[in-house]
């Protein structure tokens, strides 16, 4: 949907380490807040908000350490809220830690529903207006940039407009830069953002700005409605991290503001770092990231359907509505049953310049890949099972050892945790090797007593490491004899790769995966 608005520039609002920080799972440590603000810096944003300096040790501390930072483009916020209710705004403790933190700019909330000031903040209407005015004149008195967000905006507003306006226009009588509109609790739909955002464009004179939550899954639509109503200030948090459900994700919202809608929100070259920023920001979170986010996700631009991945390969418009460089991210095309036989002869061809789509090999692969994937293999997520699997159809696998036997004993003492202890017995051309390790899990001391048995042979699988290990039930109604899929990542210097292997044992599907493992990485050397 296109604005008829003039194009211009939307000031992006980052709260990643103040809102964001306030998700389900999330604890930054100060090193972490600072290596995030630089990012967000080094990404575009206009504003940082680092946190609420009276709340907490924490965020006082990151404002200290945040003194030292070169911020490029962005300016760091302080959050607070309104003094209290019954003191002046020069008494309250709150609003002097805001001071203290050497913000360029501040952000304050006040209350905005008439429900919340009765039943929360427990003071009149009018005293409401005054902590509100008071405080936006105090933090201006001290030359500091004030931003006002209006809590439970839209809830108030269609509560009692009246009030709700006054509210804003006395944050904005008393100096504040820019009025956020809040849907707070996340409930308000675009079609009510848009109406109620153009009303109070009429209202007020100041520059307004949009704050919405994720709860009703309309975040980044509610945010879009209200831009395309006349707001130049956008909050949001990058990978929607915050409270409940999350707040509008700026992933989204910057991708779609300035390659959707024609607006600038960011340099068009730092678009490219979208997909970079997104996983970076979910590491130091310690949160994977959904593989289906939109523009940064795993998935966004991965390809499975034969009809999709045929269509792809004669232009990839057919199924893409974006070119996935433009954000950083890549195109995928998976390997699995639907694939159909394009995905095969494309990733055969790496290994088989001859082959093509009606190959007798490229069909054999695909209905080998069918018959796997129907006992439940999944090779889109074990890309390097499936090349192995390519290479010993193609006749180019080469044996690097054979497998004699091994054996896992799972021992336990009183009052001792569980102790596993592994026996492998390996053969590569005529020499035999019996070798045995312990570890805490048996899969664990599998791979570190098959590593050591070929190690003499293969030295730099000593730079090789099992980094993720995950069981699947694949048939639940089995009960306990169930088959399991079992996915391993391996790592080394040059990067990582994932094995797969199934058996109604768990084991042994761990053995399977963890001999494509090393299997791989000798293919790789």
């Amino acid at each position: 949907m296109k604005s008829s608005l003039k194009k211009k520039h939307i000031e992006i609002y980052d709260t990643t380490l103040r809102d964001g920080s306030q998700g389900e799972g999330i604890s930054y440590s100060v090193q972490d807040k600072l290596r995030i603000a630089e990012k967000l810096d080094q990404l575009g944003v206009a504003f940082i908000e680092g946190g609420w300096p009276g709340s907490n040790p924490k965020d006082q501390e990151f404002f200290k350490q945040a003194q030292k930072l070169k911020f490029k483009t962005a300016k760091l916020v302080a959050f607070g809220s309104t003094r209290r209710a019954g003191i002046a705004a020069s008494a309250d403790t709150n609003l002097q830690d805001l001071v203290k933190a050497g913000t360029p700019a501040i952000t304050i909330f006040g209350k905005t529903w008439d429900f919340h000031v009765r039943e929360a903040l427990r003071v009149s209407l009018q005293e409401n207006l005054d902590m509100i005015s008071d405080s936006v004149k105090f933090l201006r008195a001290k030359d500091r940039e004030v931003i006002y967000d209006a809590e439970h905006f839209f809830d108030g507003y269609k509560a009692n407009p009246d009030y709700a306006l006054k509210t804003l226009r006395a944050a904005q009588d008393a100096g504040a830069r820019t009025l956020v509109l809040c849907d707070t609790n996340g409930g308000t739909l675009p079609t009510e953002i848009a109406a109620i955002t153009r009303a109070v464009h009429k209202a007020v004179t100041a520059p307004l700005g949009i704050h919405t939550h994720n709860d009703s899954g309309t975040g980044v639509a509610n945010a879009i409605a209200a831009v395309e109503s006349g707001v130049a200030h956008v909050q949001g948090t990058i990978n929607g991290f915050g409270e409940r459900c999350g707040n509008a994700d700026l992933i989204s919202l910057i991708a779609n503001l300035q390659l959707k809608m024609g607006y600038s929100c960011i340099e068009a070259s730092h678009l490219k770092q979208l997909t970079e920023v997104a996983h970076y920001i979910g590491e130091v979170a310690n949160l994977i990231l959904q593989n289906n986010q939109p523009y940064a996700g795993k998935s966004a631009f991965a390809h499975k359907g034969g009809v999709h991945i045929n269509a792809m390969l004669k232009h990839p418009q057919t199924y893409e509505h974006i070119s996935p460089e433009t954000v950083g991210n890549v195109r995928r095309f998976l390997t699995s049953e639907l694939s159909g036989k394009s995905n095969i002869m494309i990733k055969a061809q790496a290994m088989d310049g001859s082959l093509t789509k009606e190959s007798p090999k490229t069909r054999k692969i695909h209905e080998l890949v069918q018959r796997l994937e129907n006992e439940g293999y999944q090779f889109e997520a074990a890309e390097a099972s499936f090349e192995l699997l390519v290479h010993k159809e193609l006749k180019k696998h080469k044996r690097f050892f054979d497998i004699l036997g091994y054996k896992v004993v799972v021992m336990s003492e009183s009052d001792q945790p569980p102790m596993s202890e592994a026996t492998v017995h390996i053969r590569v051309k005529d020499r035999e090797e019996l070798t045995a390790a312990q570890a805490d899990g048996p899969v664990n001391a599998l791979d570190r007593a098959l590593r050591k048995a070929l190690s003499p042979f293969y030295p730099k699988l000593s730079a090789m490491h099992l980094s993720d290990f995950k069981v699947r039930v694949i048939n639940q109604k089995a009960g306990t004899a169930a088959k399991v899929r079992v996915f391993v990542e391996s790592s080394d210097e040059n990067g990582s790769w994932t094995t797969v292997g199934i058996s109604e044992n768990v084991i042994e599907a761990s053995w399977r995966a963890l001999l494509d493992s090393i299997e791989y990485k000798l293919l790789k050397r």
